[in-house]
């Protein structure tokens, strides 16, 4: 037997969580707004609560002005984020609202925003929904044939001609992103090869056909595929155009840029997205003269510029194992619990918000107080030592947080939003 050292080969660096620097760290503890959390934790007055902040939105908006070319105009997809102070901010920074629902409707028309640059996208309007869109003035993103019927029958008992575009299911998807809203059967929109009979049935309902929304997946931090759902989106715009009743007044090529949440992954190359665009418009526009491009994000725009916050009330050991105990959990962050779309289970990045770096560090699970195995903020993560009233916060929490969380589960105190 040979006396020779066998080689073990090294292990592999893990994964780490994208540099995060949208909010300052000062003293080892995180300022938002320039206030440090604790103080902040204090003026908001309980725990948890999520924040949110403008600068960092602000500052979102005039990167995607600087890198997407001017003929491109920017909306703001409500369902992110619905909380009227953020939608009153980005409001006066975009060029546009979308909703999703009647709530949504209330809270866009009470912004300084034009009912003429709202749209309304759904696949279950209900004649209530539908009465309010028309009456204000809003585009309809109509769904399918019957909800078109219906939104004639209801303008011409309201006496107002309805603003109308036609929600295309594309016959492609965004490839690798986080949920395909296109190509197969699907819920949302008409399928491709039925909208010209669609557009036909419009001009003779005499509504006021405005264009398309073509949507066709979320959450990519792909440029190549984003790039293609784009040739792909503008080609079969163009296509469909030959049968509209009038020339389109806007393209909705919806949005899909993604943020990083995950180890291991990267920030969208923005300046590309932009440079592959102002690359394909010379083409576009020529072919549909007077058309307005827009481009619909929620998550892209609101989702770095929140933070969830909860305090640590316990601090246990099982067998062996960490675990900071909190006031938070999947009742107010479905997403950041890992039951909201993911097939694996992974970390958000996660900090002790008062102790960011910490000199003593440790791998810990950060659960909340609900009695199911489910509320599990950070699994075996490595994080700052934190004892009993210290502050966790959860970056990348600005966008599908508390409207998209299960708040009355196991009936717990609510969290409270701010905007800083």
């Amino acid at each position: 037997m040979s006396n020779s050292a066998v080689a073990v080969p090294a292990a592999k660096p893990r994964p780490q969580h994208a540099p995060l620097t949208q909010f300052e760290v000062a003293g080892d503890e995180l300022l938002v707004g320039g206030m440090p959390l604790t103080r902040l934790a204090a003026r908001v007055g309980q725990t948890p609560f999520y924040v949110y902040s403008r600068a960092a939105m602000t500052a979102r908006v005039q990167e995607l002005r600087r890198h997407l070319p001017p003929e491109i105009h920017l909306h703001y997809a409500m369902k992110a984020n619905p909380m009227p102070a953020v939608v009153q901010h980005m409001a006066g920074l975009v060029d546009g609202l979308d909703i999703a629902s009647g709530g949504e409707l209330a809270v866009a028309l009470d912004t300084p925003m034009s009912p003429d640059f709202i749209s309304f996208a759904g696949p279950g309007k209900s004649d209530s929904d539908l009465t309010r869109a028309i009456a204000a003035g809003v585009t309809l993103n109509l769904e399918s044939e019957g909800e078109m019927e219906r939104a004639a029958i209801i303008g011409r008992q309201l006496g107002v001609v309805p603003r109308v575009a036609v929600r295309v299911n594309p016959d492609f998807e965004l490839k690798s992103s986080g949920m395909k809203m296109g190509g197969g059967p699907k819920q949302f929109g008409v399928d491709a090869e039925r909208v010209p009979e669609m557009l036909a049935r419009i001009g003779e309902l005499k509504l006021d056909f405005q264009g398309f929304h073509i949507f066709s997946g979320s959450q990519n931090l792909k440029v190549a595929a984003l790039q293609e759902a784009h040739e792909k989106t503008f080609a079969l715009a163009i296509r469909l155009a030959a049968h509209a009743p009038t020339p389109l007044k806007t393209l909705n090529i919806g949005g899909g840029f993604g943020i990083p949440y995950f180890p291991g992954e990267e920030r969208l190359d923005l300046a590309a997205v932009g440079a592959n665009l102002k690359a394909m418009l010379p083409d576009v526009l020529p072919q549909l003269p007077g058309v307005e491009i827009v481009i619909e994000l929620g998550r892209y725009l609101v989702g770095e510029a929140g933070l969830y916050v909860c305090r640590v009330v316990d601090r246990k050991v099982s067998r062996g194992q960490v675990y900071l105990v909190t006031d938070g959990g999947l009742h107010h962050h479905l997403s950041a619990s890992g039951n909201f779309g993911q097939v694996i289970r992974k970390n958000y990045p996660v900090v002790i918000g008062n102790r960011v770096r910490g000199t003593e560090r440790e791998t810990v699970s950060v659960v909340g107080p609900l009695c199911t195995p489910l509320d599990l903020l950070a699994d075996q993560m490595e994080l700052a030592r934190a004892d009993v009233g210290d502050l966790v916060a959860v970056y990348q929490s600005g966008a599908y947080g508390l409207s998209a969380s299960p708040s009355g589960f196991l009936s717990h105190p609510n969290a409270v939003e701010v905007l800083v």
